[in-house]
């Protein structure tokens, strides 16, 4: 024996070189590994499949219980689903009721400068009328001299 019974065995709290690993993780890396090897896992078969171990009662509450979890689910899905096209849905009217207001506004300028235009129009053919009046004046005044 190397060490005597009495002898406390020290292990430094910096990391180990070869793992850069504390003591205390090693310890908690051990003692999850024997945890491991205590616990079968899940999916190991170890306690024999579903119908061995539970009774043909319990599967069914179990299923009833699966089903309601999955119903709730699906709820709560189609829940948020309806929430999202609503939101969406509200979202798309202030748009189009923006939308709407521009092209009433965008009319209205139409209309204004469309009534403007046909003003000037009517004013440019007053003008050459009498423009043409008085060139025929101003043709008659030169004839005459």
């Amino acid at each position: 024996m190397l060490f005597h019974e009495d002898e406390a065995v020290q292990l430094p709290c910096t990391p180990v070189h070869e793992t850069m690993l504390t003591e205390s993780e090693l310890e908690d890396l051990f003692s999850l590994i024997n945890q491991s090897r205590d616990q079968p896992s899940p999916g190991s078969g170890s306690q024999g499949s579903n119908r061995a171990v539970y009774s043909p009662e319990e599967r069914k509450l179990r299923r009833m219980k699966s089903n309601r979890e999955s119903a709730r689910r699906s709820r709560y899905r189609k829940k948020q689903h309806m929430e999202n096209l609503t939101s969406q849905l509200n979202q798309l009217r202030i748009q189009n009721r923006l939308i709407k207001n521009q092209l009433a506004s965008t009319m209205h300028q139409q209309l204004l400068l469309s009534l403007h235009n046909d003003h000037l129009k009517s004013e440019s053919v007053a003008l050459m009328a009498t423009l043409s009046d008085l060139c025929g004046i101003l043709g008659t005044m030169l004839a005459h001299y």
